[in-house]
């Protein structure tokens, strides 16, 4: 695998209408998400120009994963939609506090017409998780929060990552999430991810 990182509007058109067609196959085709996603396309109001995007390539060039970078300072997912995730505590504000969300490591095969995508390994998971995290340094951020499912935090437990609950998992239209702190200044963390 290989991977692009850019802002929205350091993606060409192209690339973009691959990755939103991506996460819409995801999101909506293989995790069933209930989202508005016009002509076959997962775009919404986080995506804009201050959106910044890790996109996990196969040697075909065909997007594999992808990961969605917001600054707290802006309108965000956690903090308009899910704000009960934090249960009472203060949702984050700061420049050097990033989202992450739309992260997918999942292969969606190449028949276009049936696709019956697989996730991909925990290592290509971790991977990706990598990628966007130094994308996430480099741009400023010290600590990274998300909606994740539970099933995450074992994840990034068993590869090091110094992750924490931010409130108590919640059952959401059928799925377990909880809000999820990364600290990006711990050293195993730096280490991992260089």
């Amino acid at each position: 695998m290989h991977y692009v990182s850019g802002s929205y509007t350091q993606l060409n058109q192209s690339e973009k209408n691959q990755l939103f067609k991506y996460r819409h196959e995801v999101f909506v085709g293989q995790l069933g998400w209930e989202l508005e996603t016009p002509n076959g396309l997962d775009i919404d109001q986080y995506d804009h120009e201050k959106t910044m995007y890790v996109i996990a390539k196969n040697d075909q060039s065909d997007v594999v994963g992808c990961a969605r970078l917001l600054p707290t300072t802006e309108p965000y997912l956690l903090e308009e939609i899910f704000p009960e995730l934090m249960e009472g505590n203060d949702l984050p504000k700061s420049s050097d506090i990033w989202e992450i969300s739309r992260f997918s490591a999942f292969d969606l095969g190449t028949d276009v017409g049936g696709r019956t995508g697989h996730q991909f390994s925990s290592k290509a998971a971790i991977e990706l998780l990598r990628a966007t995290i130094q994308c996430a340094i480099r741009r400023g951020a010290k600590k990274i929060i998300s909606v994740s499912p539970i099933g995450i935090e074992r994840l990034l437990r068993a590869a090091g990552f110094a992750a924490k609950r931010a409130g108590s998992p919640k059952n959401i239209d059928g799925h377990s999430l909880f809000a999820c702190w990364i600290e990006l200044q711990e050293p195993g963390v730096t280490e991992a991810a260089a």
